[in-house]
């Protein structure tokens, strides 16, 4: 009788195997010479028994039927099938005399009745542990989210800790996958130049490969970094540490949104063109060069407008009076600083009753949580779809609030970093005047205010808080002190006040 060997593992990894495919064919090759088997040849396999539609399984089985061989050689009779349609396929063939033997170091085998029926209960007892750790398995997941851990791999920055089954953060990769991040969200690095710093700082894989840049845009769309995750199509809290706020993970989006729209090439560029509306019509103000000079002019796209070409000159001009306006000497800055810093202690003060405003709104989200969770449970008229996206819009709510706690904690002031920006940038204003860079001009207009239109050859804007006051001022009013405005958001709208 001849005899195919058939050897067998599930996975590549060694330390998950029980026995190793040449530890296999060792012992199996001994028994064959033991027991003076004849051979016909040896065939190993790297694949589950799971499911049917192993391959090397299946022509094994058809080389028997064609008649190479009338007998079987494995280790365990699990190394087989570990599925009822490949466990009815052996039993099958024993039936039609196919297969007269199977032997095995482990096992014992005889071709009678209740020699198959032996093998029917092994092959049952194969199924049933694979099933038996499927369950344990999801019971396992379905634990670990409970407690808003993550129950798989843990992604790059991240490590998993085999002794208390949490996520731990990576001291090593985890700053650099933050830099990632701020990089990123500042709209001057594509995925490509990303993948260059990453393979610059010595960053890999897992498996000490390159990272390609669909695995940075996986890496920068993972919400898993702010401390959320998404299993089977469900969003968790993690219990996890965040590398980045939500703040910043949002505006990664966004500027990968953006980088996802298509834009016209300019046959030209100018320094101001797209920055202001027509005040007549609201079209945008383009630009065109005329006899060697830049002419900026409304569009006209939506009606008949009469605005006036004005000339790129003329408007630099302009733009540099209100510059004038909202620029102030280093003394003034100087005193203003020490006037901000004396604001600090009454503005922690007012900033706690906002904190506990914010808090008393998490608890009731949270309690909306829990009883759409409830429905959810009880099966109340809401479908896993519905849940899914009413518990995505709480959680991020959620996680809004947090975020703004901790601004609150960390900073305490956050108005007074702003207000030192505007009068830093009120000091440096005198600099951009005499340098006259246009895109430097342009940049610092945009700090300054929003709206930008250009009207009868006018140019004006909406300036933001902060700035309203100097830039409405005359060019030498004098400010003292800055005083706050009083809303219903204190520590968040501050504004310079003339004395």
């Amino acid at each position: 009788m001849k005899y195919f060997i058939y050897t067998r593992k599930s996975t590549d990894s060694e330390e998950r195997q029980v026995l190793s495919l040449e530890s296999q064919l060792s012992e199996l090759k001994e028994f064959a010479a033991k027991e003076k088997l004849e051979i016909v040849a040896s065939l190993c396999e790297v694949q589950t028994a799971k499911e049917p539609g192993r391959k090397i399984f299946g022509e094994m089985l058809d080389r028997i039927c064609a008649g190479e061989a009338s007998g079987i050689l494995a280790w365990h009779p699990d190394r087989l099938a570990r599925n009822s349609i490949d466990g009815g396929k052996i039993i099958y063939l024993l039936d039609t005399g196919k297969i007269k033997d199977l032997k095995f170091p482990t096992f014992w085998f005889d071709s009678t009745p209740q020699g198959k029926f032996m093998m029917n209960i092994a092959f049952g007892q194969s199924k049933y542990y694979i099933d038996n750790l499927s369950e344990n398995i999801k019971r396992g997941h379905r634990q670990k989210l409970r407690k808003g851990i993550w129950p798989g791999f843990a992604p790059l920055g991240y490590l998993n800790n085999h002794k208390t089954k949490a996520i731990d953060t990576d001291k090593e990769k985890s700053p650099v996958i933050k830099k990632c991040f701020e990089l990123y969200s500042t709209g001057e690095y594509t995925l490509k130049s990303i993948k260059q710093f990453l393979a610059d700082t010595g960053l890999d894989s897992y498996k000490g490969n390159d990272l390609s840049c669909s695995c940075v845009q996986r890496m920068l769309k993972n919400p898993f970094y702010y401390g959320v995750f998404k299993f089977n199509g469900e969003i968790y809290q993690g219990t996890h540490e965040p590398i980045i706020s939500k703040k910043l993970f949002d505006s990664v989006q966004q500027v990968m949104s953006n980088r996802g729209k298509k834009k016209r090439k300019r046959k030209h560029e100018f320094a101001f063109s797209g920055l202001m509306k027509c005040g007549n019509c609201g079209c945008l103000i383009t630009a065109e060069t005329q006899k060697g000079h830049n002419y900026y002019r409304c569009t006209k796209k939506k009606q008949k407008c009469d605005e006036k070409y004005l000339r790129e000159e003329n408007l630099v001009e302009q733009m540099k009076g209100i510059i004038q306006k909202v620029s102030i000497p280093d003394d003034w800055a100087k005193n203003m600083f020490a006037e901000i810093d004396k604001e600090k202690e009454q503005t922690k003060k007012d900033s706690e009753v906002f904190v506990q405003n914010l808090q008393k709104t998490k608890v009731e989200v949270e309690q909306k949580m829990d009883k759409l969770l409830d429905l959810f449970i009880d099966g109340k008229g809401i479908t896993p779809e519905e849940y899914q996206v009413k518990k995505s819009k709480m959680l991020n709510k959620k996680l809004d609030i947090e975020q703004k706690v901790k601004d609150f904690e960390q900073t305490g002031n956050n108005w007074l970093e702003p207000m030192k920006e505007v009068i830093l940038l009120s000091s440096q204003a005198k600099i951009l005047l005499s340098q006259g860079d246009k895109t430097e001009i342009r940049q610092f207009l945009k700090n300054v205010g929003s709206n930008f239109i250009l009207k009868g050859k006018k140019f004006d804007f909406e300036p933001k808080i902060g700035w309203r006051a100097r830039v409405a001022g005359e060019p030498n009013s004098s400010f003292t002190n800055w005083r706050r405005d009083r809303d219903s958001n204190p520590g968040w709208s501050f504004r310079p006040t003339l004395a």
